[in-house]
């Protein structure tokens, strides 16, 4: 017989098996001190287990459309609503409808509720009005028809012209290089006033400019000048109600969303359904911070190229338009040319919060029906509570069903399928600990039983495995031999298996919404663990504990002795014994 090659591995690949166990243990080590550092120790729970928010939105006819209330646009508005509390970072909400012209939101605890609530209510459609004028938020007297002789004398009823007209305006905009449009907000007060190459000059001012009071000029017919006295946008509920029930094709007052101004606007000029993008970004280049970019469409770049044209040319504050949505003013930036392109920058004084709801209202504000808030309700945990502590139960029993057939049927190789299980707990438990702050991920039941169902897929690997060994020690190899002979074969068994079952837990998550989400995503997230605790885990320990004598010698608890295995070792010596009787009639 020829002497095997030196430096080949036999078949199956022993390799170093401490190795892989000392890099599985690391990870679980590294897993377990992450999640402790971050501060969540135990996984964000759904709203079907831990309670939350649930908020019931019932759908409007805007004022000429009677048939707006439809299947077609309530799908809509549900698909909009549901990005829009996503784009928020809130995941495993529930949107979905309640009736013919109800929709119902559930928001899981442990979300900004009070951000969410004010994006999700915000559901009328978007609006770009030009700015006609402006007044403080409060009260104000009628404005008189004409100047007063003091005010001639004076000079306030002439133009602000000069250094003058930037600290008592809102700041200007202008095109940059590229042909985008660099806007600052109006309620960004603190904010440098841009330039035509983009690069702001000049220092912040430090105090909120004054608010220009409504000029005659302004083209404010009678009726809007008087409601504009009267409103008083500091309060909730005219703020709300200032600028509802009005047309896109007629003038309306509204409200800034803070309530310290008041705005007569006129007709729109674009819709936000024209608007295709919204986004946040930070601006590196020239440095002035978190700022806001939207596109539009063919159709409303020209609206928008028409519309800020005709401000550029007008004085504080008919150079300003107004972003409006659900009759509330979220932003007035002004314009000193026109902007073409299709693509605009609104910049100001942004945190990176402030910039993204902006862009958030601006991304999926444009609904086809009007919505109000009818009734927010906070869901109790306690029922959930409950379901936790059945489907927790239900896992236990499973578990220790598990381990008692494990431990009758394979004994001492039980051992290593217990300690196999705990070492895939361990790392399902911390991964999905650390994925509710990183992701925003939410363990809810039916992810619960995603995790009880993984038990017996990552079992049945093990199974895989020990039966291939048992097969090699029936044939009459001893067990070192037979844990690397049998491997290959229960390799490619378990790949093909758990890449059923990945491939299954894939198609479920991209082809169903809500809670059946949340089950598909736990049992692919389980079925790749069940890979990296079979190859790194399970294989190696196997390999280790084949070189124990109980376990080599074939200890009766062992789980592997070959006379209860059916192996027959007087049948190997006899074929033995007839090789060396028959080479020296060969020769």
């Amino acid at each position: 017989m020829a002497a095997p090659k030196k430096g080949r591995k036999p078949s199956g690949g022993q390799g170093r098996p401490g190795r892989a166990l000392a890099f599985i243990l690391i990870a679980m080590v590294a897993l377990t001190g992450g999640m402790f550092i971050s501060g969540h120790t135990t996984p964000r729970l759904g709203i079907d287990l831990a309670g939350g928010t649930s908020i019931t939105l019932t759908a409007k006819n805007q004022p000429g459309q009677k048939n707006a209330i439809n299947q077609t646009n309530m799908n809509t508005a549900v698909n909009v609503i549901d990005r829009r509390v996503n784009g928020l970072g809130v995941t495993e909400s529930e949107v979905q409808t309640q009736g013919k012209e109800n929709i119902i939101v559930n928001i899981p605890r442990g979300t900004n509720e009070k951000q969410a609530r004010k994006q999700v209510g915000t559901t009328a459609q978007l609006f770009f009005r030009p700015v006609l004028t402006i007044a403080p938020g409060g009260k104000t007297p009628a404005p008189t028809p004409s100047p007063s002789a003091k005010d001639k004398a004076s000079g306030r009823d002439k133009p602000a012209t000069g250094d003058g007209a930037e600290k008592s305006a809102s700041p200007s905009a202008s095109p940059t290089t590229q042909g985008r449009a660099v806007t600052d907000a109006l309620k960004a007060d603190a904010t440098p006033k841009a330039t035509p190459s983009g690069k702001p000059s000049g220092k912040p001012q430090p105090s909120t400019p004054p608010v220009p009071q409504p000029q005659p000029g302004a083209n404010v017919p009678p009726a809007l000048q008087k409601k504009l006295a009267s409103v008083d946008c500091t309060k909730p509920m005219e703020r709300a109600q200032a600028g509802q029930g009005v047309q896109a094709s007629e003038p309306t007052i509204a409200c800034s969303d803070d309530g310290k101004q008041k705005y007569v606007l006129g007709p729109s000029d674009v819709a936000g359904t024209e608007v295709t993008d919204a986004k946040a970004g930070y601006d590196n280049q020239r440095g002035s911070g978190w700022l806001v970019q939207l596109d539009f469409n063919d159709k409303g770049s020209k609206q928008f190229a028409a519309s800020t044209g005709k401000l550029a040319g007008q004085q504080m504050p008919q150079n300003q338009f107004a972003i409006v949505l659900d009759g509330q003013v979220v932003s007035a930036p002004s314009v000193s040319q026109s902007i073409t392109g299709g693509n605009a920058e609104i910049s100001g004084s942004f945190t990176q919060q402030t910039a993204e709801d902006l862009a958030n209202v601006l991304s999926y504000g444009a609904l086809p029906l009007t919505f109000e808030e009818s009734s927010v309700t906070t869901v109790s945990a306690a029922l959930g509570g409950e379901q936790l502590q059945a489907g927790l139960i239900a896992g236990a029993i499973g578990l220790a069903l598990v381990v008692l057939y494990l431990v009758v049927y394979y004994r001492g190789l039980s051992m290593i399928a217990i300690l196999s299980l705990l070492a895939s707990a361990i790392l399902t438990y911390t991964i999905m600990t650390l994925l509710g702050p990183a992701i925003g991920f939410a363990l809810n039941l039916p992810a619960v039983c995603g995790a009880i169902v993984a038990i017996g897929i990552t079992a049945d690997s093990f199974i895989v495995y020990f039966e291939r060994i048992r097969d090699e020690i029936r044939e009459g190899r001893t067990l070192r031999p037979a844990v690397e002979r049998g491997w290959p074969r229960a390799r490619r068994t378990i790949l093909v298996s758990d890449f059923v079952s990945f491939l299954a837990a894939a198609v479920l998550f991209a082809v169903t919404v809500g809670k059946v989400q949340g089950f598909a995503f736990t049992l692919g997230l389980t079925t790749l663990l069940d890979v990296v605790v079979v190859f790194l885990f399970t294989k190696p320990l196997m390999t280790i504990l084949a070189k124990r004598k109980f376990f080599a010698s074939g200890h009766p608890w062992s789980g592997l002795d070959p006379e209860r295995l059916g192996a027959k070792p007087p049948l190997r010596r006899s074929r033995r014994t007839a090789a060396r009787t028959d080479h020296p009639k060969e020769a």
